[in-house]
């Protein structure tokens, strides 16, 4: 079932709305911009008639975040949905299982596995009541990319919507620090671990993120230990296109060119895989000054899928 909810929330902006679509059984929250919503006028269609999208993109947060993490409001141009609508796609951007409406039904969140299912469940929904374009294209970050990898990996597609590729930022194999250092019942990992310098991010953005910061799942914290096992079966089941990004400042993977090697190595039946760093940005790319640089890459990125795949559109 899709449906508005009603939970109080801070005002969207640019043709963004609130949806809940059905995982299953748990009800999943969720951020939606689709094409013709607020642009619609200036292409031939009266305000608020909707386009068809050419695809649709998923956008999965990472640990202690929320959906609106991809609907950065501190700078105009910093939103990922409204960009993403305005280019002719739909975006979905989703409160991953443990957050946002599902919260009561999974107090303690889910392993990557059950995620998945959950994630193939609700993608179905709305595959069911939306038009998706040429298909789905999911878009992560950090904890959203291991759901990312894990749902490409189980080729969480859908009737008539299949997987395109994969875009995902801060997330990689290795971790750069300790399992001390991980996030922890005390809280959600050392703080310039998770931004980085103040002057990589808007004005406003701080006092902004408050609304998007949520407790992370305790499933969801131990099961972040056993990630670097678990990635070489994951990645090696992947067989879509795969882009990933780390920020030039992130402190919470490794990225040297060893570990890179190691790390693109794995990917033995994606068919193209491209590893980039974006400059002057921190671990909370699509929060930062270079939101809009990473945000158009991988539309671009979705792009180059679109024409390998399905040269048509």
């Amino acid at each position: 079932m899709t449906t508005t909810t009603s939970a109080p929330a801070t005002p969207l902006t640019g043709g963004v709305r609130r949806i809940v679509l059905d995982g299953a059984g748990i009800p999943i929250s969720a951020l939606l911009a689709e094409p013709g919503q607020e642009y619609g006028h200036g292409h031939g269609r009266a305000p608020g008639e909707r386009a068809a999208p050419r695809a649709t993109v998923v956008a999965l947060h990472g640990g202690g975040m929320s959906a609106g993490y991809f609907h950065g409001q501190a700078q105009p141009g910093l939103s990922l949905l409204t960009l993403g609508a305005r280019l002719g796609f739909t975006v979905l951007s989703l409160d991953r299982p443990g957050y946002g409406e599902s919260t009561a039904r999974l107090p303690h969140g889910q392993t990557l596995t059950e995620q998945s299912d959950t994630l193939r469940a609700a993608l179905a929904d709305f595959a069911g009541r939306h038009a998706t374009g040429a298909g789905l294209f999911l878009l992560a970050h950090s904890y959203g990319g291991k759901l990312a990898l894990t749902a490409a990996a189980h080729d969480t597609g859908t009737a008539g919507a299949p997987l395109l590729g994969l875009d995902v930022s801060g997330c990689g194999q290795e971790y750069a620090v300790g399992p001390d250092d991980l996030p922890g019942s005390r809280g959600h990992g050392h703080w310039t671990r998770n931004w980085g310098a103040l002057r990589l991010y808007p004005p406003g953005t701080f006092t902004a993120s408050g609304a998007l910061v949520a407790p992370m799942p305790e499933r969801e914290r131990a099961e972040a230990l056993r990630w670097p096992g678990m990635f070489p079966e994951v990645a090696a089941r992947v067989r879509v296109p795969v882009r990933l990004t780390f920020a030039e400042y992130e402190s919470w993977w490794r990225h040297d060119e060893a570990a890179l090697a190691r790390l693109t190595g794995r990917f033995t039946a994606a068919p193209r895989l491209l590893v980039e760093r974006l400059p002057d940005a921190g671990h909370n790319i699509s929060l930062g000054l270079t939101a809009r640089t990473y945000h158009l890459r991988a539309l671009a990125f979705l792009e180059e899928c679109l024409a390998t795949l399905r040269p048509e559109v």
